[in-house]
């Protein structure tokens, strides 16, 4: 069997960096190709490459055998190379069609838009899908698997052969990752191929046939997925054994640092927990749940209509995020990219943006000195790879970014770390890094407060754990007592008197 798509011997450089060296991938017919490796291996880079985004340094792009070069995405799209990217690129005022055909749309004799043609094409494609709304309808009402539906039918339009499928299910529920994976099956089935990037070990085993690992911008290896296990794939995507995938500190807390007694805001119904000084507190949910929320009400992000919160025995008012900061509550964002970081500016000065009146005069200018001495220790603390510190950090790994806002949180020292999906989208090698960290922060005595969709690591990592129903607490375990069918009882609102630990 011949490939659809093959990429020899890549090379790529940036200035300072080779971020590709004798890269290799394989896209076959019927089948799908897990690419995976740690954040900064070259996935990204190599997927630019393939599209044509990126000119290759050296190497050869066959595609349907033949040695080509693509001259920009659209180049690569048009012959049939399509890629769905984590961040959706739709226009939600528009409607389903219309975001299909936008810059293709159907024109009749007269040069206006054959709007029946379009919808009636675009139909065709929904059907295939399996999808049962209508192309009229505004992408904007729809959820975010759906939009993720609407980008298969929109790469599907062009007669792709090659679907290149990046973080597909980083923000859809269970059900909707369902879906993904029977549109994958029939995809698979029509002879399309798939290229899979994805950090979720459990998805790689389920939907993919083969995996290519990259490491350090090199090609590893490409082995069929039914010859190897989560232990072996790991070992070759980080070069050596996790020994320990979730490393929990054992370490009795202290007094009891925040109390939060019947807190209510947008989302949030009467919650009541407390927290000890040197304590993990996972929190689990399902999406929906009020997680978020509650962690938004109690940094003053969103308002409290009712409740208290006590910070070392003193009741504080939060009614704005700098309250929050002010009296030492810090909330880490899950989605690192709109809320966390401002990717534009430098390393330095997005680890610092929130610390700036601790490397202030009283006129206002920057201590230079102690802010880049600051930075560079956590730098080095948080082995975060990046050039210098004034690299743009959009230009840096994930993992990367995500070491950069937890630094920024911890700049302005605080007592109470909030850190809301603080692995999402990070590879396994900087997830441990992550933990390691978690772990120093803990055994010095800060309070973390641990949300994540991942129950193996809230069970992991915690030494408590809440659970979040509906915008109220649905349980309160300690980590001797919680299971995964305990906190999965508790957060689709089954408990029993046993159980609910409250």
């Amino acid at each position: 069997m011949q490939p659809l798509l093959q990429l020899k011997g890549i090379d790529k450089s940036f200035p300072g960096v080779k971020a590709l060296s004798g890269a290799a991938l394989n896209v076959w017919p019927g089948r799908v190709m897990a690419l995976v490796g740690e954040n900064g291996a070259g996935k990204s880079t190599m997927m630019k490459v393939m599209t044509g985004i990126y000119p290759r340094d050296a190497g050869s792009v066959l595609w349907l055998g033949n040695e080509t070069t693509f001259n920009g995405p659209k180049a690569s799209q048009e012959a049939g190379i399509g890629i769905i990217h984590q961040e959706l690129n739709l226009i939600p005022q528009l409607s389903i069609a219309e975001n299909i055909f936008l810059g293709r749309e159907f024109v009749n004799g007269f040069g206006c838009i054959n709007w029946k043609k379009m919808h009636a094409e675009a139909d065709v494609l929904l059907k295939r899908l399996n999808l049962r709304f209508n192309s009229h309808r505004l992408v904007g009402e729809l959820s975010i698997g759906d939009q993720q539906m609407v980008e298969i039918a929109k790469v599907l339009s062009y007669e792709s052969k090659v679907i290149v499928m990046d973080e597909p299910t980083d923000a859809l529920t269970d059900t909707e990752t369902v879906s993904l994976f029977r549109v994958i099956r029939e995809l698979k089935a029509q002879g399309c191929g798939i290229v899979y990037i994805s950090h979720r070990m459990k998805e790689i085993f389920e939907i993919c046939d083969d995996v290519t690992i990259f490491r350090d911008g090199q090609f590893i290896a490409e082995r069929p997925v039914n010859g190897l296990d989560e232990a072996s794939l790991i070992e070759m995507m980080v070069g050596r054994k996790l020994e320990e995938q979730y490393p929990r500190l054992d370490k009795a807390p202290g007094d009891v640092r925040l109390r939060v007694e019947n807190l209510s805001g947008p989302g949030v119904d009467n919650v009541s927990f407390s927290l000890r000084k040197g304590e993990i507190l996972g929190v689990a949910g399902l999406m929906g749940a009020g997680r978020t929320e509650l962690m938004k009400v109690l940094y003053g992000a969103f308002p409290r209509t009712s409740g208290s919160v006590t910070l070392d025995g003193k009741k504080v008012i939060t009614q704005t995020p700098e309250d929050g900061l002010r009296h030492g509550i810090v909330y880490i964002s899950e989605d690192r990219k709109r809320d966390g970081l401002v990717l534009g500016m430098s390393v330095k000065e997005n680890m610092s943006l929130t610390a700036l009146d601790y490397f202030s005069h009283r006129g206002g200018r920057l201590k230079h000195a102690e802010e880049q001495m600051a930075v560079g220790d956590f730098i080095e603390l948080f082995n975060v790879k990046t050039p210098s510190m004034e690299q743009p950090v959009g230009l840096l790994s994930g993992g990367n970014q995500q070491k950069i806002a937890i630094a920024r949180g911890l700049m302005t020292r605080p007592k109470v770390l909030i850190l809301d999906e603080p692995t999402r989208g990070v590879d396994v090698g900087a997830k441990k890094e992550i933990y390691q960290l978690i772990n120093q922060f803990k055994d010095e005595g800060l309070s973390i407060i641990l949300i994540s969709s991942e129950m193996p690591e809230v069970l992991g990592m915690s030494d408590r754990v809440l659970v979040m129903h509906e915008g109220r607490l649905s349980g309160d375990f300690p980590i001797e007592q919680a299971t995964q069918e305990v906190l999965m009882a508790a957060a689709v609102g089954k408990q029993n008197s046993a159980e609910l630990a409250i």
